[in-house]
């Protein structure tokens, strides 16, 4: 599956990345991770402090995927805004999605911090602006609900955006405790956490197969190295490739852009380097990085074709490099790094667990949308609590069935 195309950066921070052999025997394990990436580095780090038997394999190398082009923003707020939620899944479903959200960065930064790599983690506030005056009322009932649920964030009008930044808008909803991290370092962090703890990883090993064998109650996963892995538990944390195995409806795919500018010498005008986006749709984003690049991203666009994505990729970067011109003048940034990328979300704007009847003892983590990282780490840690204590009362908001209000 052609999921990006372009120069990372990301992989470019971290030249002497850890590196794993790649499967040459057949193995027994209780839960087999099937993806190098950052889900299935969140499982294994959540597995890695239990007493069961875990493998991770990659069919490449560890961070090659769509985590290396992952812009890796981490907030709670999301594409689709909680009082739009509210109408298809309910107000206590919803909150409840609020608190595990934000509990799911405090996890990651607390993940951070116990990893013995740097992956570059930072708190940071976010500005997300209403994009036209027709939005600032949306954006105003948004920000009520936020803030009648204990969410840190204050309403900034036109005058106050404009004393704090160099560009104006009508409203923002301005939020403290979101974050950024490097998904690549934080990514080989996580995996060479749970090494530590036993857990066995191997690169350059591709699954060719699967069969489950009922009388043993095991998935038997085959290898193009010609060998095979017998597991009680199989999580599939393939990220979009996972729908190469098993397609899920729910999930929807457009092509999306993304600049990694030159280190920038001066970032004055840009307050507390805080996150930004916007509510039109699609949707510019933009954030700071160690040292001090610039990531802009968005102009999606929804073509599902890799030729035709790829195709408009330098017109992109000019695109994207003039929104930064326009926000900030006074700062001077070229492209040094960009790509064009599959982008997954789902249609009803909640992450997905996918269990299906033909994949018994299985899990496919689908953390599609524009809070990955953060989804990621969420359902990882409710698809290990269910493996590890046969039950996770959580689970069922995030099943490919979940209940909602109506159909979506």
């Amino acid at each position: 599956m052609n999921l990006q195309s372009g120069k990372y950066y990301w992989p470019a921070t971290f030249p002497d990345a850890p590196s794993y052999p790649a499967l040459e025997e057949d193995l027994c394990c209780d839960v087999l991770i099937i993806g190098g990436g950052s889900s299935g580095a969140q499982c294994a780090y959540y597995l890695a402090d239990t007493d069961l038997d875990v493998i991770v394999i990659e069919k490449s190398t560890i961070g090659s995927g769509s985590t290396s082009a992952n812009t890796a923003l981490l907030q709670y707020s999301g594409e689709k805004m909680f009082t739009d939620l509210i109408n298809t899944f309910g107000a206590n479903y919803i909150t409840r999605h609020l608190q595990l959200l934000k509990e799911a960065i405090d996890e990651i930064e607390a993940a951070s911090k116990n990893v013995t790599l740097d992956c570059e983690f930072n708190r940071r506030d976010t500005l997300y602006s209403a994009s036209c005056p027709e939005d600032v009322e949306k954006l105003k009932k948004e920000y009520e609900f936020l803030k009648a649920h204990h969410c840190e964030l204050t309403f900034l009008k036109r005058e106050e955006i404009e004393a704090k930044y160099p560009f104006s808008r009508e409203a923002a909803i301005y939020s403290y405790n979101d974050a950024e991290i490097n998904p690549f370092r934080f990514t080989h962090a996580l995996l060479d956490y749970a090494a530590g703890k036993g857990i066995r990883v191997y690169e350059n090993t591709e699954m060719n197969g699967h069969h489950y064998e009922k009388e043993r109650g095991r998935m038997i996963v085959s290898t193009k190295n010609g060998h095979s892995i017998q597991a009680r538990y199989v999580i599939f944390a393939a990220g979009y490739e996972g729908m190469e195995i098993k397609k899920e409806k729910k999930a929807c795919f457009v092509s999306t852009f993304t600049v990694t500018t030159n280190p920038v010498e001066d970032l004055s005008s840009w307050y507390n380097r805080s996150l930004i986006w916007e509510t039109a749709r699609p949707y510019l984003y933009m954030r700071t990085t160690k040292d001090n690049r610039i990531i802009i991203g968005g102009l999606d666009d929804n073509t599902k074709y890799p030729d035709d994505r790829d195709s408009k990729l330098i017109h992109k970067k000019k695109q994207l490099i003039q929104e930064l011109n326009n926000l900030f003048p006074a700062i001077h940034a070229q492209a040094e790094f960009y790509l064009s990328a599959f982008y997954g979300g789902t249609v009803d704007g909640i992450p997905i667990i996918g269990k299906y009847e033909q994949y018994p003892q299985c899990y496919f983590l689908f953390a599609f949308g524009d809070n990955g990282t953060v989804y990621s780490q969420l359902l990882s840690k409710i698809i290990v609590k269910e493996i590890v204590e046969g039950d996770s009362p959580d689970l069922v908001l995030y099943l490919q069935d979940r209940p909602s209000l109506n159909k979506v």
